[in-house]
């Protein structure tokens, strides 16, 4: 499916949110700690169970739990299959692998995508930076699988067409707004992007065992990022987090509509008067989001959706709180 934004926007565009950053960043952090300390109840406040070393419970196996960690004594004694919990580690490590393609620079909700993905970085750290975790992240502006690979070292990089940035995990709430600072400073390329490169970044050097979340619309194809993604969930425990614009499930009735693909620059335009083609938009980016929910499913991945149009620290919200339910669910011995 195409990716598409119109030429012409209905309602002014506030300011480009690196020209922002700061404002925008503080305001982010209010929100996110008003909404979400509620949640940081425990020894881990991660949006995950960390992969911890102490064995800990253990508990009914469930579907979908990691056959490795099955409690056998305990289940020959019992005669029902039981899985062995483990204490997460105090000190987690966290890392973000930050898709800002030029498809993210689109949006016809209350947030643009990029805004989104800004966002979602910013409560990820709120969550994870407490009792000494770590944080680290990548970025990828577009331009390619071959764009150069570039340290930041204190300041955030220069903007340039395909680079791919690394920003090293550190402790501490000063080094994480360092890295919110240079996520909102980063300024998106023209080119198509691989987002496979990107999160093979997080795969290449291999990493101590933490977790791995991934922020993209995931419109690549899926047969570009589904392998690194299956691999980075052998070592991690792996969170996908899409992001949605409206306009990308359907098509409004407004007559001739430019439209130019941000990442080929192709401009188009299209007849949306066109019942039979609004129907075939919609039909082919639901097969579309099916098709990229099979394959964070088969990568084993947990899978946020978030959308432009809605709260999506409530979206946040909800979902911490099911994780943290399935987490203490089940009969523990």
């Amino acid at each position: 499916m195409a990716r598409a934004a119109a030429v012409t926007s209905p309602t002014p565009r506030p300011a480009p949110l690196a020209d922002r950053s700061e404002a925008v960043l503080s305001r982010l952090q209010l929100l996110v700690t008003r909404k979400l300390d509620g949640l940081l109840q425990g020894d881990y406040a991660g949006l995950l169970p960390g992969p911890g070393s102490e064995a800990g419970e253990s508990r009914e196996y469930r579907p979908g739990d990691d056959v490795r960690r099955m409690d056998w004594p305990v289940t020959a004694r019992t005669t029902t299959a039981h899985v062995r919990r483990t204490v997460a580690d105090r000190e987690l490590e966290t890392w973000l692998a930050l898709d800002l393609s030029a498809s993210l620079d689109f949006g016809t909700g209350q947030w643009l995508k990029r805004e989104v993905v800004v966002a979602a970085a910013a409560a990820i750290t709120h969550l994870t930076v407490r009792g000494g975790n770590r944080i680290g992240a990548v970025i990828g502006t577009g331009g390619g699988a071959s764009a150069p690979v570039r340290r930041w070292r204190g300041r955030p990089p220069p903007p340039g067409p395909g680079v791919l940035t690394r920003l090293p995990a550190r402790s501490g709430r000063k080094e994480a707004q360092g890295l919110l600072r240079a996520v909102a400073g980063t300024a998106i390329q023209p080119g198509r992007g691989d987002l496979g490169a990107l999160i093979e970044m997080l795969n290449r050097p291999p990493r101590r065992r933490g977790v791995a979340v991934v922020v993209s619309d995931f419109l690549a194809p899926a047969e570009q990022w589904a392998r690194p993604m299956r691999k980075l969930r052998v070592r991690h425990d792996v969170l996908a987090i899409e992001v949605v614009d409206p306009r990308e499930l359907e098509l409004p009735d407004v007559g001739v509509l430019p439209v130019v693909d941000p990442e080929s620059g192709e401009l188009h335009e299209v007849q949306t008067a066109d019942p039979r083609l609004r129907q075939r938009y919609a039909d082919a980016a639901t097969a579309q989001r099916a098709t990229i929910a099979a394959a964070l499913r088969g990568a084993g991945a947990a899978h946020l959706r978030l959308r432009t149009d809605r709260d999506w620290l409530l979206d946040m919200v909800r979902f911490v709180a099911a994780q943290r339910h399935a987490r203490t669910r089940g009969t523990t011995r």
